[in-house]
C-alpha cells in the first residue's frame, strides 16, 4: 500500500498529494509518470510525478478532478493508502545543456513542467518559464517554478493574475525578441497543440508531454497509440514526450473523447452514491 504522507488543496477541486513510495522516489526522473489505483475495484489511471524527495522516499502528484477516480482521490484524506501505485513509467525528459530553453506549463500542466524546468537549470540552461491558468486561484507552484527559472511569465486567461491572456501570448513575444534554442510544453491537449503551431512558424524544435489514455501503460493493450510523424507510437512506453511539430492532434483529441459519456456517468453514480 502507498500512504498518503500529505494532502494540499490549491484550490476548487485542485489538489496535491506527497505519496510514500520509496521505490518510485529513487529512480524517478524529470518527464515521467506513475499509474495510480485508489480502490482495488478501481479503475488504473496516470499522473505525472510533479516532484520527488528521494531522502524521505516521498513522490508528489497533482490532479484536477476530472472523473469518478480523480473524485475518489480527492476524497482520500492523510494517512489513508493508495490500492496500488506503479512507475516510474515512460522516457524522462531529454536533458542537456542546450542553451536558453522555454517551459510552457498550462492548467496541472504546471506540475509536469516544474521538475522539468529543475533539471534544465541544473544542466546549465538558461530558462524561461511561462506558466497559465484560467483565473488566479488555479495558478499553483508559482515560487517552485519561480526558483527554478531565470525568468518566470504569469499569464491568467481572464486576467485576474499576471499578464491576461493565454501562454501562447507571452511566448510570441519572446519568440519575435529572443533566441531560442528549446522548448518543452505541458497542459491541456488544446493548449499544446496551439503552442506547436506557434513554434512551428518560428522552427524551435518543441516538446510536449501527452497524456493519452491508458490501460496497462507497459505497452500491451495499445490504447494510448499516438500518430507522430508517418509512425504510430505508445505514449507509454515511447513517450510522453513527442515532437510537437509531428504529433498527429486531431486524432490525438479526438481519441481523448472516445469515453466521456461513460465517464461522465460514472462520475454521477459516484456522487450520487456517496
Amino acid at each position: 500500500m502507498y500512504k498518503i504522507e500529505r494532502k494540499i488543496r490549491f484550490a476548487e477541486g485542485l489538489f496535491g498529494i506527497w505519496v510514500e513510495a520509496p521505490y518510485v522516489a529513487e529512480r524517478a526522473n524529470a518527464g515521467q509518470f506513475v499509474m495510480i489505483m485508489t480502490h482495488e475495484k478501481g479503475e488504473r489511471v496516470p499522473l505525472t510525478m510533479a516532484d520527488y524527495d528521494r531522502e524521505k522516499g516521498l513522490i508528489f502528484l497533482v490532479f484536477l478532478v476530472a472523473g469518478k477516480t480523480t473524485a475518489q482521490l480527492a476524497d482520500m484524506e492523510q494517512n489513508e493508502e493508495l490500492y496500488s501505485l506503479v512507475g516510474p513509467l515512460g522516457k524522462a525528459s531529454e536533458i542537456e545543456n542546450y542553451g536558453k530553453v522555454i517551459c510552457v506549463g498550462g492548467g496541472t500542466g504546471i506540475a509536469a513542467i516544474y521538475p522539468i524546468a529543475r533539471a534544465l537549470k541544473d544542466a546549465g540552461n538558461q530558462v524561461l518559464s511561462i506558466i497559465g491558468a484560467r483565473n488566479r486561484d488555479l495558478i499553483f507552484m508559482e515560487d517552485e517554478v519561480k526558483k527554478v527559472s531565470d525568468r518566470l511569465i504569469v499569464t491568467t486567461d481572464d486576467g485576474s493574475y499576471g499578464a491576461k491572456g493565454f501562454v501562447t501570448d507571452a511566448l510570441k513575444k519572446i519568440l519575435e525578441e529572443e533566441r531560442v534554442d528549446r522548448i518543452w510544453s505541458v497542459g491541456p491537449a488544446i493548449m499544446m497543440k496551439n503552442v506547436a503551431l506557434l513554434t512551428k512558424n518560428y522552427g524551435v524544435k518543441t516538446l510536449v508531454s501527452l497524456n493519452a489514455i491508458m490501460i496497462d501503460a507497459t505497452g500491451m493493450c495499445g490504447t494510448c497509440r499516438v500518430t507522430v510523424g508517418d509512425e504510430t507510437k505508445l505514449t507509454c512506453v515511447d513517450g510522453p514526450e513527442f515532437d510537437g511539430h509531428a504529433v498527429d492532434w486531431n486524432e490525438f483529441m479526438n481519441r481523448l473523447t472516445r469515453y466521456r459519456s461513460q465517464e461522465r456517468m460514472a462520475m454521477e453514480r459516484y456522487r450520487g452514491g456517496r
